[in-house]
């Protein structure tokens, strides 16, 4: 088989050929290759096993050598002791022989004095100087304990001196010389001592225990407040040493870098205040140093933790920021049991830059929500908010059309946004900073609403307006989408965004620690309930204003100024020469724009009973504004009355009749539909007004020219009644009908009808209430 091979690999080869031969004239370069790098594989190896020896050994040596550097470091702190020690016997030593020849000259010229004077009795010869000898005694003893850093008996040992010598402290007039030198020399010894424990205290490397003894050796030598000082600058170096330590963590743990340096910095201090008071007592001058040193202390930890911060306008800086406030607060509760108060401070210090972190990240709300930009940096949710995002979801899909997804999204990136900025907030932040954060959301949700009014049809698609340079994204173009903007503005407004601030809030109460106090706990419970009552009124009055109203002002222009012919709304149609317009004598009916409105109204309850479900309050409060904008516009349009008020006008009785009673059907309209409201009833009478002084003017007399009041409310109501029962095939934009009639729709008996128009209906209707639909505002305003 193997020749067999071997002739089908080299077919030229006719004689078998020895296999070594083989190998060794045709051995692939394949094989060679691995041989090759099999013998550098083992080279490398040998060379990695010796690296590996030679790091080892040398390891070894660089700790030997550490060892030997410590041991020498000691070694050399003892030889300048004994250095210290051997320098302060020499004097000594030179100080005692100066004495001692002194001494020496003074016995011999008394030795001489006595030679040349009479001769004493034996037993009247001076006695030798034992005194003096005990006080050199003494000195050397101190030089000693000094020198061998026994400080504390060297303190007793003069302490005991000074007893035992009531000499040394008095202030004699005429003290003798023996009494002055020694006192010097007391003196020297003390300010010697007083020397060494500075520089013990001020040593870097100096333990507490240590240091305490320094402390407590300069209190007795009567040098407390530098013994104070030294004491704060211990603690401040001790402080210094482990932030230093910490900071190479602020990168790598950017949202508990301020809660650890907070930790560390109010120890610091609560320990100084302890040590302070076990050391040096009550005394008012030490403690006011050492809040003095503390608010130092402090103004330093802000200014570390802005050095340090990440970038303002992420998620993690404003989570760093609530932790710093949180933890730095709790702290300076525990400070306050040992009478040191410095929370207003903190909250000083701190207000600036938390207050800017607070801006970026809303500025960067208002990037993503306004621009549709993606967020970045996307900080996950808790599980609680993450499972609030999908009933949020829930909620705008179900209003949202299938053109309009895409305010499905911007709804969601408004509440995610709005959810993620409320769960970085802590308890105190919320306490501190709860009305600052509320206020920034209105902002966001009034910009929102600004966002919104661009994709609505109106004053936006004109060019000198600024808005159209910021680009749309959607374009509301049937009213089944404009109610999907408002229904979605109004699931935010009322119902989502409050929801989530309420039950963040709420979480901020619950979380509050049981001994901070019943009396701070109401207090935050007022505070905060009155915020949350401000800031739902300001929401309300930006939708109100902004969105709900442009939607219906634009939304009735567009129906008055886009009709043609009979069905247009003008003052033409109440005048004498337009007689065939008029239903009066045997069937009086409103006019056809009312009729048109009527209908137009009916078909847009109708879309919003199926784009709005579930939301009759914004349904009924949208039909009550519409209504509402009609009569308003038809009470500021100078260029009606200017043609029913101008002289040559051909006024006729029948007209004024045509005007009162399209006024009394629209007021019957929204009783109707259940949504009277005294602000339309308000301003038909009005318009009534005006007509009839208008006409009266002219020569006709409303008493004779007018039926009662009950005729117009009977006829108003009888044509809602013709209208509903109408033929269902006619349209509401046909304008050759005598009349226009709205498709069928289920109505109530005639005794419903009939109770709708009483007056007392108007205190209550569906869900909206009459503070709700009440408002005084004009829709024309040129600031909204």
């Amino acid at each position: 088989m193997e020749s067999s091979e071997e002739e089908d690999d080299f077919p030229s080869i006719e004689s078998i050929i020895p296999q070594s031969k083989v190998d060794s004239l045709y051995q692939s370069h394949t094989e060679k290759g691995i041989r090759k790098l099999c013998c550098e594989l083992l080279d490398l190896k040998d060379a990695v096993e010796n690296l590996c020896g030679n790091m080892h050994s040398k390891f070894l040596a660089f700790l030997r050598i550490s060892e030997e550097a410590v041991e020498v470091k000691h070694e050399l702190i003892e030889l300048q002791k004994h250095i210290s020690a051997q320098g302060i016997l020499v004097q000594d030593l030179m100080t005692g022989v100066c004495c001692e020849l002194e001494e020496w000259n003074q016995s011999s010229n008394d030795v001489t004095e006595i030679q040349h004077g009479p001769e004493l009795p034996e037993n009247l010869e001076p006695l030798p100087n034992d005194t003096n000898d005990q006080k050199m005694l003494f000195l050397e003893n101190i030089d000693v304990l000094v020198a061998e850093h026994k400080f504390e008996e060297a303190l007793e040992a003069l302490d005991a001196e000074e007893k035992n010598y009531a000499e040394l402290k008095g202030s004699g007039n005429n003290p003798s010389d023996d009494v002055s030198s020694y006192k010097s020399a007391l003196l020297e010894r003390k300010a010697m001592l007083e020397h060494q424990l500075v520089g013990i205290a001020e040593q870097p490397s100096i333990s507490f225990p240590e240091l305490k003894t320094a402390l407590n050796g300069l209190i007795k030598l009567g040098k407390g407040s530098q013994a104070h000082h030294l004491m704060l600058k211990f603690y401040k170096s001790h402080l210094q040493k482990r932030i230093e330590a910490l900071l190479p963590s602020s990168s790598l743990c950017p949202e508990t870098f301020p809660s650890t340096l907070c930790k560390i910095v109010f120890s610091v201090i609560s320990l100084t205040i302890k040590e302070s008071a076990l050391i040096f007592g009550d005394n008012p001058v030490y403690t006011n140093r050492v809040v003095q040193w503390a608010e130092w202390e402090i103004e330093y930890f802000v200014r570390v933790v802005k050095e340090n911060a990440p970038i303002s306008e992420t998620v993690s800086a404003l989570r760093a920021a609530c932790i710093c406030i949180q933890a730095s607060l709790n702290y300076c509760s525990i400070l306050e049991s040992q009478g040191l108060k410095m929370s207003k401070l903190l909250l000083v210090l701190l207000r600036p830059s938390v207050e800017e972190v607070l801006e970026s990240n809303f500025r960067r709300a208002r990037r993503v929500v306004l621009d549709m930009e993606e967020s970045a940096e996307c900080c996950p949710l808790s599980p609680k908010f993450a499972s609030s995002l999908s009933a949020i979801a829930t909620s705008l899909s179900a209003i949202a059309t299938s053109s309009s997804s895409i305010l499905v999204e911007s709804g969601m990136r408004f509440m995610r946004i709005v959810e993620e900025i409320l769960e970085q907030l802590t308890p105190l932040a919320c306490l501190h900073f709860g009305g600052n954060v509320l206020n920034r959301i209105f902002q966001l949700f009034d910009k929102y609403m600004d966002a919104l009014i661009r994709a609505l049809p109106g004053p936006s698609d004109d060019d000198n307006l600024p808005e159209l340079k910021e680009a749309v994204l959607f374009r509301a173009e049937t009213d089944s989408e404009q109610l999907a903007i408002l229904g979605i503005a109004f699931t935010i407004l009322d119902e989502l965004l409050p929801n989530a601030v309420l039950s963040r809030w709420m979480l901020q109460s619950e979380g509050k620690e049981p001994n901070s106090g019943s009396s701070e706990n109401i207090t935050f419970n007022t505070n905060a309930s009155a915020e949350l009552k401000e800031w739902r009124k300001h929401l309300q009055h930006s939708f109100d204003n902004k969105l709900r109203d442009h939607f219906c002002r634009q939304y009735i222009l567009t129906f008055i100024y886009s009709r043609e012919g009979k069905t247009r709304l003008n003052a033409h149609i109440y005048l004498g020469d337009n007689r065939e317009d008029l239903y009066w004598d045997s069937d009086p009916l409103p006019s056809l724009p009312f009729q048109a409105l009527f209908a137009r109204l009916q078909q847009l309850a109708i879309v919003a009973g199926d784009v709005l479900i579930g939301k009759d309050k914004i349904h009924k409060i949208l039909l009550a504004r519409l209504t509402e904008t009609v009569v308003m516009w038809l009470s500021d349009d100078q260029e009606f009355w200017g043609v029913l008020e101008d002289s040559s006008a051909p006024l006729q009785p029948l007209g004024l009749q045509q005007l009162i009673l399209d006024m009394h059907f629209t007021v019957e309209i929204a009783r109707y539909a259940g949504y009277p409201s005294r602000h339309i009833h308000q301003i038909a009478s009005a318009i009534t007004a005006r007509a009839i002084r208008t006409f009266s003017a002219r020569g006709i007399d409303p008493q004779s020219a007018l039926p009662e009041d009950e005729w117009f409310v009977e006829t108003a109501k009888s044509a809602i009644h013709k209208f509903l029962l109408g033929a269902s095939g006619s349209e509401a934009s046909d304008t050759d009908e005598d009349h226009i009639i709205v498709p069928d729709e289920d109505v109530s008996d005639s005794d419903t009808v009939s109770s709708l128009s009483s007056m007392d209906s108007t205190e209550s209707f569906a869900s909206a209430s009459m503070a709700e639909l009440d408002s005084p505002s004009n829709l024309f305003d040129s600031d909204n």
